[in-house]
């Protein structure tokens, strides 16, 4: 069974991120540099919440404020549910479904080391899945 560790492994630890006095237009830029819809915030290396596309719609745009003039901090999710290296793709998508999101911070040894997208537990639940199916298939057949 896939866990977390291995996505990491494939996908890489790269950790976008910005401080929580950075502004939400400052973020959003960052976020359309690096085609990521979240971002980390943090203070050195703690982790202190995540910022959403999601979070700028709700907070900013459907409440007519200026991205320009708020800071990160006052729209951030704190305290960001998370995932460790040993989770499974399924206990990861599991936390996803209650919680309503789309972006998990990976935490071991309570340091961040990575993050994780329902796309990349989506893609690798299809090729954990299509690896179940072949060795059926293969045990099945011959």
């Amino acid at each position: 069974m896939i866990n977390i560790r291995d996505i990491l492994k494939e996908k890489g630890h790269d950790i976008f991120w910005v401080p929580p006095d950075a502004t939400v237009y400052e973020s959003l830029g960052k976020m359309s540099a690096r085609n990521v819809g979240a971002l980390m915030v943090m203070d050195d290396e703690k982790l202190l919440g995540v910022i959403t596309e999601r979070d700028y719609m709700k907070k900013i745009i459907l409440k007519n404020r200026s991205s320009k003039n708020t800071l990160v901090k006052e729209i951030m999710t704190s305290n960001p549910v998370f995932v460790t290296l040993s989770d499974s793709i399924d206990e990861a998508l599991l936390v996803m479904t209650k919680q309503r999101c789309r972006h998990l911070p990976v935490i071991d040894q309570e340091k961040i080391t990575g993050v994780v997208s329902i796309g990349d537990l989506v893609k690798a639940k299809i090729s954990d899945l299509d690896t179940t199916i072949k060795y059926l298939n293969d045990y099945i057949f011959s």
